[in-house]
């Protein structure tokens, strides 16, 4: 918590509000939006609207960016830990909204599941494969998609 806690967010708003669950039966009231994994600690991190910069020049919420910066900070210090974690971004928040009393004003952004990986952590050799090589999502100097300039 003390690695999202010092996390850089956008003029250091710090619009971060998490909740963390670890009792059975909130495990489970997470379980209705979206599956844990057997994990035994969940971390609702969600974004208080009132104090997340939005940027004058286009009205951009720095929230999703702020958020998604703390929990990189996050994970990467639970693995320093052995502790495994997994983002998740595709749940339902109205019903983390409703099992945990959250107002309107606070908006349930990720779930952050933590635990301890059953069959070890994997290979980072996995990236060779499992992502797309720099080429195809790095350009120098302007924007283009024509790979061989």
């Amino acid at each position: 918590m003390s690695a999202g806690r010092v996390t850089p967010t956008a003029c250091n708003k710090q619009p971060q509000r998490i909740i963390v669950v670890q009792r059975p039966e909130n495990v489970f009231k997470v379980q209705k939006a979206y599956q844990t994994f057997g994990s035994q600690c969940i971390l609702i991190v969600c974004q208080d609207k009132r104090d997340a910069l939005i940027r004058p020049f286009d009205e951009k919420c720095s929230g999703d960016i702020d958020i998604g910066i703390i929990c990189d900070h996050m994970m990467l210090a639970a693995r320093e830990l052995n502790i495994g974690s997994v983002l998740v971004g595709l749940f339902d928040p109205h019903i983390i909204r409703k099992e945990f009393s959250i107002p309107e004003y606070i908006e349930p952004t990720v779930l952050l599941i933590l635990g301890y990986p059953t069959n070890g952590f994997l290979s980072p050799d996995r990236h060779k494969t499992e992502r797309k090589p720099l080429e195809d999502s790095v350009m120098y100097e302007t924007y283009y998609e024509d790979r061989s300039l």
